[in-house]
């Protein structure tokens, strides 16, 4: 069988690093482009040692030369701007793992699935998404609840990650509010609020040391507590998904793909 080329627009990032490693160990991926932005400082190294494993002969490189079958970015918000554009002029699979993204952004990828097969979600991980399908199962469950059921989302992710809430959560709440008709959203609490309101969705976020990701979706009832809860012990989870992803994407129509599809949920 021949091996899925595989580009990975990140490279030398945390998961860019997890996605070389892990993707190099698989017999049925061929990390075929390592990409970084212009002007990065390990730009024409070997993407083997930059990622702890051994030589790859795959350079560390700002442009796409060689053909590949599917392109993972997982990188910044400018990273994937870039990243979008170059699946689409060349009609490259990708899957879409970045998150942070504008409105713009956001729609380029709308966009780009137009003329492409994305797979685009806030979080690849296999654990997160069962666990979103297991939030909207109870938020369905709960929605005429005789108490009303209170959905607050905690998240706690590494002191380096730069928006809040995570992507993840707001996903997750996105779910809630589809389940249940919650209409209104607060961010953390402070002073005499008053009573909290029924159709509110709270979000909070906590950021400290090299948390990988965690995430607990709480239904709070009279009398008892339903709680989701996900967490990551290190980042090979996400990079397993966006692999398992890239396996997926490369084999469809254009179209927009989430990580249900990916599993078959």
């Amino acid at each position: 069988m021949t091996a899925l080329r595989l580009a990975i627009n990140g490279a030398a990032g945390r998961m860019g690093q997890r996605l070389v490693a892990l993707g190099s160990a698989d017999p049925t991926l061929k990390v075929a482009a390592a990409l970084e932005y212009a002007g990065h400082a390990l730009l024409g190294r070997d993407s083997g040692p930059i990622a702890g494993v051994s030589e790859l002969g795959v350079p560390l490189s700002a442009t796409l030369d060689g053909a590949v079958d599917a392109l993972i970015d997982f990188s910044t918000p400018a990273g994937a701007e870039s990243a979008t554009k170059l699946c689409t002029d060349r009609g490259i699979p990708l899957v879409m793992a970045t998150t942070g993204l504008t409105a713009a952004q956001q729609q380029a990828i709308r966009d780009a699935a137009e003329r492409i097969p994305v797979v685009w979600a806030p979080s690849m991980s296999f654990a997160v998404n069962i666990a979103m399908k297991l939030t909207d199962i109870a938020g369905r469950a709960l929605k005429d609840h005789p108490s009303g059921a209170d959905v607050e989302i905690i998240e706690r992710h590494h002191r380096f990650k730069e928006d809040a809430p995570s992507g993840t959560a707001l996903k997750f709440g996105e779910i809630v509010a589809a389940a249940m008709g919650h209409t209104a959203e607060r961010h953390g609490r402070e002073g005499r609020l008053g009573k909290r309101p029924h159709e509110e969705i709270g979000y909070h976020a906590v950021r400290t040391g090299d948390n990988p990701g965690e995430h607990t979706i709480i239904f709070g009832l009279l009398g008892e507590t339903l709680e989701v809860t996900v967490r990551a012990s290190n980042r090979d989870c996400y990079a397993h998904g966006a692999l398992a992803a890239a396996k997926f994407v490369a084999k469809q129509k254009p179209g927009l793909y989430g990580m249900n599809d990916v599993l078959g949920l």
